[in-house]
């Protein structure tokens, strides 16, 4: 990637974090997005923010990143539009962005597959309890495997979902394949072809779901509402039998609760791809349980989901640099 390349005058400007690192953006997309925008690095914008602030017409949000503030938001006068790879929007202030004038576009479509794959992946991880067979196949210390190390059926169980958009529905099928028996908690109810078709029944009190499932996942957004569903109370509710899985957001979940949970035998196991913060400090006391399993936020990190959330991103903000309707835009309720 040349500099010259990077800063095209007859292309949009576009900000980017960074080429480099782990927030960097993906490096074999840099060649495509080159095709159509000037790259401006984060560090660029900040050591001439004179040159850049008018040349900015569009954010590429990869991972977060940049962070999205009232400062930066402010010192770009011709933006137009932030795309935000993935589907959630918690980071970003919605309301202000808007009365900026500025459109934000998401990527929900191309993550809901990959993502609900791996909540099905830890689901099944935690009921088998693979990771925790993988470390005593390959320990030095092993000698035998005893038969009575056991784990748990999942055919046949009962999942709740919490969160049934389309992350949710995707697990909800990918679940039935499976035979087990479908609750679901959600803010809209589902129609009711739509629950036939995964066998799914719904909960309207969420109190009913937790005491009645085998098996636990989030797959819902972070709001003000639901920051800290799932406490201490909730907790005391599910099954001590049962597995909680998240592939929503961290702080859908009172991790100091869930601590307490699985210490004290409140609930079996935990596999969660989400914390707050990411990563965990490291002596954090979950990291310490051998009944959790934590992944680090892998929900859409597969080559294909990465390669169409790009094009989707690209396809958003060029519709918006021409004034046209923006596919996947986030609207204001």
């Amino acid at each position: 990637m040349s500099k010259k390349a990077a800063r095209d005058p007859a292309l949009p400007g576009v900000l980017v974090f960074g080429f480099e690192g782990p927030y960097g953006i993906c490096k074999a997309h840099v060649e495509e997005l080159q095709k159509h925008f000037t790259l401006i690095t984060m560090k660029q914008f900040l050591e001439n923010k004179t040159e850049f602030s008018q040349k900015i017409q569009a954010i590429y949000l990869w991972g977060g990143r940049p962070v999205i503030d009232r400062e930066l938001l402010l010192s770009l006068p011709c933006l137009k539009i932030i795309g935000n790879s993935g589907a959630g929007l918690d980071h970003l202030d919605l309301p202000f962005i808007a009365s900026c004038g500025v459109k934000v576009a998401h990527t929900p479509h191309a993550v809901s597959t990959p993502t609900a794959d791996l909540g099905m992946a830890l689901l099944l991880a935690s009921a088998r309890r693979v990771v925790e067979g993988c470390q005593l196949a390959v320990s030095p210390d092993t000698k035998h495997f005893s038969i009575n190390w056991l784990g748990q059926e999942v055919s046949g169980a009962t999942l709740g979902i919490i969160g049934m958009g389309t992350i949710g529905y995707k697990i909800a099928q990918r679940a039935k394949a499976f035979e087990m028996k479908i609750l679901y908690h959600n803010r809209n109810r589902r129609r009711l072809e739509e629950e036939a078709a995964v066998g799914a029944a719904y909960c309207a009190r969420l109190e009913d779901l937790l005491q009645h499932s085998d098996f636990v996942m989030l797959a819902a957004s972070l709001t003000p509402q639901t920051q800290g569903l799932i406490g201490r109370r909730e907790l005391q509710l599910m099954k001590r039998s049962a597995v909680l899985v998240n592939v929503g957001r961290g702080l859908l979940v009172d991790q100091n609760a869930l601590v307490e949970a699985l210490k004290n035998g409140v609930i079996k196991a935990a596999a969660l791809d989400v914390t707050y913060p990411e990563p965990l400090p490291r002596d954090h006391p979950l990291l310490k349980l051998k009944n959790i399993i934590v992944t680090p936020h892998i929900g859409s990190a597969t080559h294909q989901a990465k390669w169409q959330i790009m094009q989707d991103l690209v396809e958003s903000i060029l519709a918006a640099l021409h004034g046209l309707p923006v596919p996947n835009e986030v609207l204001l309720k």
